[in-house]
């Protein structure tokens, strides 16, 4: 292995379980159904091509009331770890089939929502997943909860002040925090900069979030000026903290690291291109890479609903 990229594949050990290296797979929407043999070949083909976690693709909370099972989602965890990798899943915050705007939720609507985070989570845990990550970013509910532009509520969970508006994650996290007990990684992923707030009210949101039990901060989108610049300012609250943001460029992700903006680095596009890109990488092999060329072929699969695919993959890997 060259030394310049040495910085990429140093473990990390977090909750007693260790990461063979930093690259993280980040939560992606794959269109395969997650019980499926397309979504464990799917998952199997990038952990087996180097990722360290494999974050599996936001999943609604009422799905497990419906779809989901420990038993059934056993196959997708098991083809993660036969790969090298961990396994975790990031959880969606939708109670039923429609997108809800805060001040639309009862009390007992978010009572509801937090119980249901514990107990999809102790789902999670009994089909062998090694972390779950609730979805707080991108204006999605938890977010807009954070947002004071977009929550108008006027309770103990409204947007008139920083406190209120922190509280549902807090909740969410501590609710968790208990089902994943000593030897699950439970993380967070975050905007940085929203509707309303900046790095400071991010800032005070995390450290509450790691009081609560927090172990892998996780900051999309990460760069604006520079690779994990967001992500900078919160490399010191004493949790790992994943960038995100065109790193599938092997120089931006290994700067991220050695400048200590952040203790990960999210491979998405690039590893749908190539599943393969962190060995080619360890490995030297960086012409072999089928790289992702920002086409939004990808998107236009997730929002058309069919099978995410990338337009650079030879014809034959088509399916």
């Amino acid at each position: 292995m060259r030394e310049y990229v040495m910085p990429l594949f140093e473990p990390l050990v977090v909750r007693g379980k260790t990461l063979r290296n930093r690259i993280v797979l980040p939560p992606m929407m794959a269109n395969r159904p997650l019980t499926s043999p397309a979504a464990v070949a799917w998952y199997g083909q990038r952990a087996q091509g180097g990722a360290a976690l494999v974050i599996v693709e936001a999943t609604r909370l009422f799905q497990f009331d419906a779809e989901l099972s420990a038993d059934n989602l056993r196959p997708l965890v098991a083809a993660i770890h036969a790969g090298g990798a961990l396994a975790a899943i990031q959880l969606y915050p939708m109670l039923a089939n429609r997108l809800r705007e805060p001040h639309e939720l009862t009390l007992d609507d978010i009572d509801a929502l937090v119980a249901a985070y514990a107990r999809v989570g102790a789902v999670c845990r009994e089909a062998g997943f090694d972390g779950v990550e609730p979805h707080g970013a991108h204006n999605y509910l938890l977010n807009r909860f954070f947002s004071p532009l977009q929550n108008q509520r006027r309770d103990a969970y409204g947007g008139h002040s920083l406190e209120t508006r922190m509280r549902l994650a807090e909740q969410v996290v501590s609710v968790l925090r208990p089902i994943c007990d000593d030897d699950m990684i439970l993380l967070y992923r975050h905007t940085p900069q929203g509707q309303g707030y900046g790095i400071d009210d991010s800032l005070t949101l995390a450290r509450r979030l790691v009081a609560a039990g927090l172990d892998i901060l996780d900051l999309s989108p990460s760069s604006i000026d520079a690779p994990g610049d967001l992500t900078a300012p919160f490399a010191g609250l004493g949790v790992p903290v994943v960038a995100v943001n065109d790193l599938d460029v092997i120089s931006s992700a290994v700067e991220v690291l050695v400048q200590g903006r952040a203790d990960l680095v999210a491979v998405g596009r690039g590893l749908i291109a190539d599943p393969c890109w962190p060995t080619k990488v360890r490995e030297g092999r960086e012409h072999e890479i089928i790289s992702c060329i920002k086409c939004d072929g990808c998107s236009r699969d997730q929002q058309a609903g069919v099978p995410v695919g990338c337009t650079q993959w030879p014809k034959e890997v088509h399916h």
